[in-house]
């Protein structure tokens, strides 16, 4: 794959990206699906309420006519790349579905978590079946050593914990205008780099796809934000980053490169068991980015720091990877 090559990948993604945009968005104000703002969130966000969500439709269709067109068109289009685009559709989904329950039949809860988990399970065990058809390893290596772990048919088990917890993760971390937008840019774009250093151009390409068309829709999502993800958008990035983790056999690695969702999903889990226990919160409010809100940060200022961090912890891995 040529430098050409990559940049026609985001080239092509950002700007049907940015259509999509131009008509989805409209098409979302027409029929009034609007996002409903938690009354316990930061008293600041309650003038976002009524903007437009499911804007995940808006890149999820940017990536599957990408990839579908121009891995027919460089011939890369392998089992891999059908795995990679029914995680990112099936997680998607269920998001939808999710949002479609709160923000149109205004249900506040959406799916129930034991719902959502089922539908995860059955999208993530179709697409191990599938792996399972041609060659694929079972191992998980310790990311710059010779540690490898054998986890036979327990790797289903793996698989499903891995993709539901980095969807969950993203979807976390999806609280802030941009935020989401450009830390899963950045990750998507160091695992490029890795794929295409492994010879994987079929997941290569993918991955620079979904950095264009998150960058087309950052356009649109940048504060003031004029269209949210939602949980179309999250679940179907975290699914997709995770399974690329998987398919290139750097899961571990994903955990660094993905540093920011770990952090917001750790802060969570912090924040929960510390004041089950104790009665007392470590952070003023959960996740993390909402603590720094409450401290006086701005909302531009969060994402701007979360954005160099996730930078840093794609950048340092992938160098140490590659060269």
């Amino acid at each position: 794959m040529t430098p050409a090559t990559i940049l026609t990948a985001i080239a092509v993604a950002f700007t049907i990206s940015l259509i999509s945009g131009l008509i989805i968005i409209p098409a979302l104000k027409r029929m009034k699906f609007g996002q409903s703002i938690r009354e316990e969130g930061p008293e600041a966000h309650q003038e976002k309420a009524g903007t437009p969500t499911m804007g995940g439709l808006i890149f999820i269709t940017s990536i599957i006519l990408t990839t579908l067109s121009l891995s027919y068109i460089y011939d890369v289009m392998t089992t891999q790349t059908i795995v990679l685009l029914i995680i990112l559709v099936g997680f998607g989904a269920i998001g939808f579905v999710d949002d479609f329950i709160i923000v149109v039949l205004k249900r506040n809860l959406g799916l129930t978590s034991l719902q959502k988990l089922i539908a995860q399970i059955v999208v993530a065990v179709v697409a191990f079946f599938l792996l399972k058809m041609g060659p694929f390893e079972t191992m998980v290596s310790l990311p710059f050593t010779n540690i490898e772990f054998e986890l036979g048919v327990f790797y289903v088990a793996f698989l499903v914990f891995w993709l539901v917890g980095f969807s969950n993760a993203v979807n976390i971390t999806d609280g802030l205008d941009g935020l989401v937008a450009g830390t899963s840019s950045i990750a998507f774009a160091a695992f490029g780099v890795m794929a295409l250093s492994f010879g994987q151009q079929d997941i290569a390409l993918f991955s620079f796809v979904v950095t264009g068309a998150m960058l087309g829709f950052l356009l649109f999502n940048v504060k003031p934000a004029k269209v949210f993800m939602g949980d179309t958008g999250s679940l179907a990035l975290g699914g997709a980053l995770a399974m690329i983790s998987v398919l290139i056999k750097q899961e571990v690695l994903l955990l660094v490169i993905g540093f920011i969702f770990v952090v917001e999903t750790l802060s969570v889990i912090i924040q929960v068991i510390s004041f089950k226990t104790t009665g007392k919160r470590v952070f003023k409010m959960s996740p993390i980015h909402h603590h720094f809100e409450l401290s006086g940060w701005s909302e531009w200022k969060i994402v701007i720091v979360f954005w160099g961090i996730a930078l840093l912890a794609a950048v340092i891995p992938v160098l140490m990877e590659v060269l």
